[in-house]
């Protein structure tokens, strides 16, 4: 009896399995994009209100202009994939945020923010674009959506009730998952994921047509910034300056392949 339950509850577990285009990845997909991002975007508009844009128009016109040239190459990648309605629910959108706080974020449905703190690490045009498409990359991974469907299932809540009921305790879920307070560190992403973006915005920066060997650079400035307060790989969320380096500068030339393959094939299409 006892088998077949487990049985049951693996077949159900595959079934809401789908797959990260390019890497192959399997991911636990229990959310709905059409239930999800309007919570995203809605969480998105509020957190633009509550904080102050950046008034330095330069800076600011650089952001949106780069972020708009990794979309359109995301965009393109989609649709000559047969990702077409995927790729009509994304919503891209890219603001700069007066902060110190060195980051930048990407909620699920594109809407990105880059903090004023993280540009002097970014350092250039290039630069921006490692980081800003390694944040498209959460988004076209649908890592937030997956971090849902893992708290769901740490939660026991059934792929069934999960979104459709509503109640509080998926809106508790949401807010765990999404939620946008002060302390914006964002999405606490596995290794895996951060990982998988740092691949992923690897060879969607290039297939917009910047310098790939920047990626490893801006970690290069990151780990020199955060050399004092360096924390063991282990005990974080996120892979290691030292890791980081390393994986972007043995990517890169796959990247590159793929990058040219990628675009090929969207002009062939």
């Amino acid at each position: 009896m006892k088998k077949g339950i487990v049985l049951i509850l693996i077949t159900i577990f595959l079934a809401q399995c789908s797959t990260v285009p390019i890497t192959g990845r399997k991911r636990l997909d229990l959310v709905n994009d059409s239930e999800a991002l309007p919570a995203s975007f809605a969480q998105y508009k509020d957190f633009l209100e509550e904080n102050k844009k950046s008034k330095d128009v330069e800076k600011t016109k650089q952001i949106k202009d780069i972020g708009k040239r990794i979309s359109e190459a995301v965009d393109r990648f989609m649709r000559a994939n047969k990702m077409s309605k995927e790729a009509d629910s994304y919503k891209w959108e890219f603001n700069l945020i007066e902060d110190k706080t060195v980051n930048a974020w990407c909620l699920p449905g594109g809407k990105v923010v880059f903090y004023t703190g993280i540009l002097p690490i970014c350092d250039n045009e290039d630069g921006i674009a490692a980081v800003m498409g390694h944040e498209v990359a959460h988004a076209f991974a649908r890592h937030g959506q997956e971090r849902m469907s893992q708290a769901m299932a740490q939660q026991g809540l059934s792929a069934a009730v999960a979104y459709r009921t509503k109640d509080d305790e998926n809106a508790n879920v949401w807010n765990l998952v999404y939620g946008v307070g002060s302390q914006v560190g964002m999405l606490k992403y596995s290794r895996t994921h951060e990982s998988e973006a740092d691949k992923l915005g690897l060879i969607f920066m290039i297939m917009a047509g910047y310098n790939g060997k920047e990626a490893a650079e801006v970690w290069v400035r990151m780990s020199a910034k955060s050399a004092k307060s360096k924390q063991p790989e282990i005990l974080s969320t996120h892979p290691s300056n030292e890791s980081r380096i390393k994986e972007l500068k043995a990517y890169l030339p796959e990247a590159v392949v793929l990058a040219k393959k990628f675009n090929a094939a969207q002009i062939v299409k």
